[in-house]
């Protein structure tokens, strides 16, 4: 099957450090390519990938060092791009929100958009009623409370391919708690400072620090960072995060918003290392309580949490990261997703026009359906 991946722009697929949409997409093309699909990637020329790269900007957004540059134009190129080769394929799976839904209006029926971010914002339902023919997948079924009205066709929870020689070790903890993720008011920072300070444990945080955060890290988390128990490393990538997170004994997840998926959930799970997570958005789905972790209500719960996080087996937390948020099981739910798209496309019409070529794509249509 012929699968078109549209990345956003901002960070390389994977990202050089923060970034979890870019690495959602980088590890389901490569699960897709080991399935067997003819995979391309829409992104820009820093990308690592086994699927066909389209490069569509010479590096990703964020990390250029260039003092003026337009994203929206970066993306507008994109989109023009695959606007081009659009017949080449399939099935085009869209990450970048809902910006290519002026460009893709007469084809939605051949797309599948998944939605990564927050969906509690003003301006969103509007657009999601407007353009209601393209099909759209949630990362988690929370994630759709805010616009319950939308073309929701799927929910795929996030995965990813995470070796267990590297990924995991049953050697004892080092006996920190460790924070990944952004330092922002919605992330908790502040609250996992004061659940490590209140149990008297090492707090390691390995965290960006967004522009539209610089004075809430400046003036709430700096003055806090004092404390000989808190280590703030900073960014970390892939490479580092085996160590860190696997060294842990609790990855503290006190979120204040409604998470879409919380990647560093499955990141921790991956390590065998448990989580103790607030109960907001995706947390309760991701979370089994008192097997992968613990879901708390506020500090006192989170105190009492880490303070028996020994009685959960670790190899379980493994096993159950494997069952639930494999890469491989991230990209057998897209292929239920594009073969449910592809038996309702109207191929005579929409997608291609000669008799060889709509015979190609029902062959394609049973091939799919045979894999997946």
């Amino acid at each position: 099957m012929k699968i078109a991946q549209i990345a956003p722009l901002y960070e390389a697929v994977p990202p050089k450090l923060y970034g979890g949409t870019e690495r959602v997409v980088a590890q389901l093309c490569e699960a897709l390519v080991d399935l067997g699909h003819d995979v391309t990637l829409f992104s820009s020329a820093d990308a690592q990938t086994r699927a066909h790269l389209v490069p569509v900007r010479d590096q990703a957004i964020r990390l250029d060092a260039a003092p003026l540059k337009s994203d929206a134009a970066a993306h507008m190129s994109m989109l023009g791009e695959l606007r081009d080769r659009k017949d080449q394929f399939d099935i085009i799976h869209f990450h970048t929100d809902m910006l290519h839904f002026t460009m893709f209006e007469d084809m939605a029926a051949r797309t599948v958009t998944t939605l990564h971010g927050r969906l509690d914002l003003k301006d969103l339902p509007p657009v999601y009623r407007r353009w209601s023919k393209f099909p759209l997948v949630s990362i988690s079924d929370s994630q759709r409370v805010h616009l319950p009205f939308a073309n929701w066709v799927s929910t795929v929870y996030h995965g990813m391919e995470a070796d267990v020689s590297q990924w995991f070790s049953a050697r004892p903890r080092e006996g920190y708690l460790a924070f990944l993720g952004r330092m922002s008011p919605e992330k908790g920072p502040d609250k996992a400072i004061e659940i490590a300070k209140r149990l008297g444990m090492p707090l390691k945080m390995a965290a960006k620090v967004d522009p539209a955060d610089a004075q809430y890290f400046r003036e709430k988390i700096v003055p806090l960072l004092e404390d000989p128990l808190i280590d703030y490393i900073g960014e970390i990538g892939d490479a580092q995060k085996p160590a860190f997170l696997g060294g842990a004994a609790a990855l503290l997840f006190p979120i204040d918003w409604p998470e879409p998926f919380g990647l560093v959930m499955i990141e921790a799970m991956a390590c065998g290392t448990p989580v103790v997570g607030f109960g907001c958005g995706s947390a309760l789905e991701v979370i089994d309580d008192g097997v992968t972790g613990y879901i708390v209500k506020d500090i006192d719960e989170a105190v009492a949490a880490v303070r028996k996080i020994e009685l959960l087996d670790r190899r379980e937390v493994r096993r159950r990261f494997d069952r639930r948020f494999s890469a491989t099981a991230m990209a057998r739910g897209y292929l239920d997703v594009y073969a449910d798209r592809l038996a309702k496309a109207p191929f005579a019409a929409d997608l291609i026009g000669d008799d060889a070529e709509i015979e190609e794509a029902s062959s394609a249509l049973t091939s799919l359906a045979q894999i997946a």
